[in-house]
C-alpha cells in the first residue's frame, strides 16, 4: 500500500506491519475502560492527538446518546470503536450504522472496531459498520477472553477471594493479553496495510478456566479454585449482585456461547500485525501479581 498524507512510514524496518505515525486525531470510544485508556497511553506516547470520549470525561462520548457523537467525531481522522457493553447485544449494530453514518460525514478516514471472537451477533454489527462508513478504511479487531478480566474485571473479586466461579466447563480458552490488543489497535490506527483487515487475536495457548486459576494461585501465592457452574446459576448470581435481570441473562447466555469450545485455538494474528509473540497468560499473571492486583 502507498504512502499517504495521514501516515508517514517510518525509515527502516519495523518489524511489524505498516507502522507509521499518523498526521490527525484520533478519537478513542470508551477511552477510560480496559482496552481505551491502554489505546490512549500509546498513542499520546507516539506523539498522536487524541480525545478519549467518555460518558463523564473531558470528551463527551456515551453510546446511549448519538448527540454528542458528531462533537467528539469532528476534526478526527481515525477512531478506535470500543461499544459497550458488546457488540452482540440487541441495538448495536444499529449503533454501529449510526456512528459510520456519522463517522462517514466527519470525514474520518479509518476505523479499528473492537470485537468479540466467535460471536454470531457481533459479525453482524462488524458489517453494519462497514457498509455506513463510507470510505473509511475499517478494520475489525476480534478478540479472546481477556486475561484482564481476572485483575481489573468482573473476575477481580473471585481471584482474591480464592474462587473463580463460572460457567465455563472444560472449555479452553486462549487469553489474550489487553497490551497485545492495544499494540494491534494502535498498529492499525497508525501504519498503512490494515485496511479491511479482520484480525482474530489470541494468546499463544489455550487453558481450561481451571488451569487458570491454577496459574493465577501460583501467581499470588494463594489457592485459587475454578467453580464451574450452570448459565441460569451464573444469572441468578449475577442478580444478587445488582446486575439487572435482562443484563445477567444475556451474560449467561454470551458465554455459553462463547465457551462452548469453538474458540479453543490459537491464532498468529498478533505475531503477524506485531512481528512478535503474543504474552503467555502465566506472564500476565506474574505481572499482575507483582503490580498488586490482587492485594485485596
Amino acid at each position: 500500500m502507498t504512502e499517504n498524507a495521514y501516515t508517514r512510514r517510518d525509515d527502516g524496518d519495523s518489524g511489524s506491519k505498516g507502522v507509521g505515525r499518523m498526521t490527525g486525531t484520533v478519537l478513542v470510544t470508551s477511552g477510560t475502560g480496559k482496552t481505551g485508556r491502554r489505546v490512549v497511553e500509546r498513542l499520546t506516547a507516539l506523539g498522536v492527538p487524541v480525545r478519549s470520549g467518555s460518558r463523564t470525561g473531558e470528551v463527551p462520548f456515551d453510546w446511549q446518546d448519538d448527540t454528542g457523537w458528531e462533537a467528539a467525531l469532528r476534526g478526527t481522522e481515525a477512531a478506535y470503536v470500543a461499544y459497550y457493553p458488546d457488540l452482540a447485544v440487541p441495538g448495536a449494530a444499529e449503533a454501529m450504522a449510526a456512528f459510520g453514518r456519522t463517522a462517514a460525514a466527519c470525514g474520518v478516514r479509518r476505523v479499528v472496531l473492537l470485537s468479540g471472537r466467535g460471536e454470531p451477533q457481533a459479525a453482524v454489527a462488524e458489517e453494519a459498520l462497514r457498509g455506513a462508513a463510507g470510505r473509511a478504511e475499517v478494520t475489525v479487531v476480534r478478540s479472546a477472553f481477556f486475561a484482564q478480566n481476572f485483575s481489573e474485571g468482573a473476575l477481580l473479586d473471585g481471584v482474591i477471594g480464592g474462587e473463580l466461579v463460572f460457567p465455563a466447563g472444560t472449555a479452553a480458552e486462549p487469553f489474550l493479553d489487553l497490551d497485545d490488543l492495544a499494540d494491534v489497535v494502535v498498529a492499525a490506527l497508525t501504519g498503512d496495510g490494515h485496511a479491511g483487515a479482520v484480525y482474530e487475536l489470541t494468546g499463544p495457548r489455550s487453558l481450561t478456566f481451571e488451569q487458570a486459576a491454577e496459574e493465577l494461585g501460583r501467581a499470588t501465592g494463594r489457592p485459587v479454585r475454578y467453580v464451574p457452574v450452570t448459565g441460569p446459576a451464573y444469572a441468578s448470581l449475577l442478580e444478587e449482585f445488582g446486575v439487572a435481570e435482562a443484563e445477567a441473562g444475556f451474560l449467561a447466555e454470551l458465554f455459553a456461547t462463547l465457551l462452548d469450545g469453538h474458540n479453543a485455538a490459537t491464532t498468529d494474528d498478533v505475531k503477524r500485525v506485531l512481528g512478535r509473540e503474543p504474552k503467555d497468560f502465566s506472564g500476565f499473571a506474574r505481572a499482575a501479581a507483582r503490580d498488586g492486583a490482587w492485594h485485596g
